[in-house]
């Protein structure tokens, strides 16, 4: 590319003007800004390329947005100085949706363009591509057997066959081939002649996911999309959707923004999960970005997973979208036979059940499964050894005498050291007590596996969690021990789930803690066999309601009652909330400088970490719009007159408290 002194500059032929997205990342700048196109740069300036820019005096990023034939600006305009590539990556449909989703979570356009295009890689953007790709053989019908077992699930299929755009919340029945359900729905979207997008928590649902695709779709029908790729595999994929030669793009949540052709159908599995929240400004979560999407591009979209969160149930009762479910008969054939320990009946039998770790009839299911060769999976909360400790005297939780921060131990026989500052408290003694001698207060996965080795003598113990993640394990007896997110699928089904210290998911100081024990627990029984071959343990009280959901596998009935509690109490997502965190007099000049709507209610303070503090914001969903243009408006003017402190600013956070 040639360049000219700037003296010697003069304005293209066409549209001489490029309105530009500077990446400054500064609230009270988020906006458009006039640039002149030199005549050199006339034919590669075109919407949706890189450039460089001068902006107070720097040379600085930018996503070239459109090209206008004048300017409303009086004074002078300066000129791009460059266009960084040629390439078009910012497709138009994805800059209104990243200006969508700032405005939902009160951010800034450049702050959602970097999460929606990877970083450039040079080499990969020069790769020759095929000018004329061998076309592909057209997709003929879906066979529906697959959803079969779901009254409802053909006629969606039918629908995205025939480019209609259906919208569905889908709860998986255990055993079941969701990735193949979702394989079948993207089939569906591309014999119709529209692409899809599909977005997964992790690796491992990924990997289940392409397989499932590749032989449904056949290959070099979809890309994957994932940070885990590395910078050349993930921008090489990204450009495939964006030039148009794939229909499909799955991935992790970096697949959300990804630039699909004729949008039909938008898909998230388990939208439950954190992994889909966004851990950077302005933080949007993955099913509300595909959501937007659906809006946007009047696409059909499907919610899936074994557990039903607030969310989809609020897309249900509203009409929104319609739910996708088994019956009731179909639901008794495929659920394995699952207990509690804390009722009743299994109390008058086994008094001890209420205290133990693993009671009698958990113990008794695990010793049934590994005498018929069948596999056992135990699911525990936590990972390490003893991740909590606290004092065998008097029981109070053992804390770092520098940080306060609770003591682990990472091993038998080690010594205990703080989880937050690693200091190592050989020494310790009870501040209370004075006692010397410690305890487990919570038993982690690697403990779990020790002790049931010696309960089990001669039965192979594997452990799958954050060190070392197993995908699958083969069909014999063995005792599969996993903390929540990293079971392993079994081959033929698990013959016994037991899910232990029940207690650590449900005391949580969390809005969502009986929605997320629910999930996990359906999650892990979903590799059970069948009843009467399977069978599940859930160590608790069988009057919970988590409980009872799992009892009956009944997703929907829990998420209704955890939506009708919400609505009662004010919580998300009844309502739409904020919270603004940082130093206290940070907080409150923010909230003070904004123009909340007249119904807004401020709640707090309530403690943050690193002494901190939080601030709630609740409006009517109706006002959600106003919230995030004032608490937006408000940033603005702290970052125009470059106030010291930052304030993080979020949306719908997924904890509150």
């Amino acid at each position: 590319m040639t360049t000219t002194k700037r003296s010697d500059r003069r304005p293209a032929d066409g549209s001489p003007v490029a309105r530009v997205c500077v990446d400054v990342g500064l609230a009270h700048l988020d906006r458009p800004f006039d640039y002149l196109v030199p005549a050199e740069l006339d034919e590669v300036a075109v919407p949706g390329t890189r450039v460089k820019v001068r902006f107070a005096g720097q040379l600085v990023d930018g996503w070239l947005l459109s090209r206008a034939d004048d300017s409303g600006h009086t004074g002078r305009l300066a000129y791009l100085e460059k266009v960084v590539s040629p390439e078009p990556v910012l497709a138009p449909e994805i800059a209104r949706l990243a200006r969508a989703v700032a405005d939902r979570y009160a951010g800034s356009l450049a702050d959602v363009l970097r999460l929606a295009v990877p970083p450039r890689h040079a080499r990969v953007e020069k790769e020759p591509r095929d000018e004329q790709p061998t076309p592909a053989a057209p997709i003929g019908a879906v066979d529906p057997r697959g959803w079969r077992d779901y009254p409802t699930g053909p006629a969606m299929l039918r629908a995205l066959a025939d480019g209609r755009a259906p919208r569905a919340v889908w709860s998986a029945l255990p055993g079941e081939d969701w990735a193949a359900r979702y394989a079948d729905a993207v089939a569906a979207t591309v014999a119709g002649g529209r692409g899809a997008v599909v977005v997964v928590p992790d690796a491992r649902d990924l990997d289940r996911l392409d397989s499932a695709l590749t032989t449904v779709l056949g290959p070099g029908r979809h890309v994957s999309l994932s940070a885990a790729l590395g910078p050349a595999r993930r921008y090489r994929a990204f450009l495939a959707a964006r030039r148009g030669q794939v229909p499909v793009v799955i991935g992790t949540r970096a697949a959300m923004f990804a630039p699909v052709a004729r949008l039909g159908l938008v898909a998230i599995w388990d939208d439950g999960d954190d992994l889909h929240s966004e851990p950077r400004a302005p933080y949007p979560h993955a099913r509300d970005v595909l959501l937007t999407r659906v809006h946007l591009a009047e696409a059909g979209a499907l919610v899936g997973g074994y557990a039903r969160t607030a969310e989809g149930q609020l897309l249900v009762e509203s009409g929104w979208a319609r739910e996708v479910v088994a019956d009731r008969s179909t639901v008794r054939a495929r659920v394995p036979a699952i207990a509690p320990t804390g009722d009743d009946p299994q109390l008058a039998r086994d008094p001890g059940a209420a205290t133990a770790r693993l009671p009698s009839l958990a113990w008794t299911a695990a010793r049934d499964a590994l005498r018929q060769d069948l596999p056992v999976l135990v699911q525990v909360p936590r990972r390490g050894y003893l991740p909590s400790i606290s004092c065998a005297e008097c029981r109070t939780p053992a804390r770092c005498a520098h940080c306060a921060g609770p003591l682990a131990l990472p091993a038998a026989g080690g010594t205990p050291a703080c989880r937050w500052c690693a200091r190592v408290a050989a020494a310790y003694a009870c501040p209370q007590c004075g006692g010397r001698r410690l305890r487990a207060a919570v038993t982690g996965a690697r403990r779990t596996a020790e002790e049931l080795g010696r309960a089990f003598p001669g039965v192979p113990v594997r452990t799958s969690g954050r060190e070392e993640v197993l995908t699958d394990v083969p069909g014999g007896a063995a005792l599969v021990v996993a903390t929540p997110g990293a079971e392993p699928v079994a081959e033929g089904g698990y013959g016994a789930v037991l899910l232990l210290d029940s207690w650590a998911l449900l005391t949580r100081a969390d809005l969502r803690a009986g929605e997320e024990a629910l999930r996990r627990w359906l999650a892990a029984a979903a590799l059970a066999r069948p009843a009467p071959a399977g069978r599940v343990v859930v160590v608790a009280d069988g009057a919970l309601a988590p409980v009872q959901a799992l009892l009956r596998w009944d997703a929907g009935w829990f998420a209704g009652r955890e939506l009708a509690e919400r609505r009662e109490l004010g919580f998300p997502p009844a309502v739409r909330m904020a919270s603004v965190t940082g130093p206290a007099e940070a907080v409150a000049d923010l909230l003070a400088a904004a123009r909340l709507p007249d119904d807004a209610e401020v709640l707090g303070p309530v403690p943050a970490e690193e002494g901190r503090e939080r601030m709630l914001v609740r409006v009517p969903r109706a006002r959600a719009g106003a919230l995030a243009e004032a608490l937006h408006s408000a940033a603005g003017a702290r970052a125009a007159r470059k106030a010291a402190d930052p304030v993080r600013l979020q949306v719908d956070p997924l904890s509150l408290f």
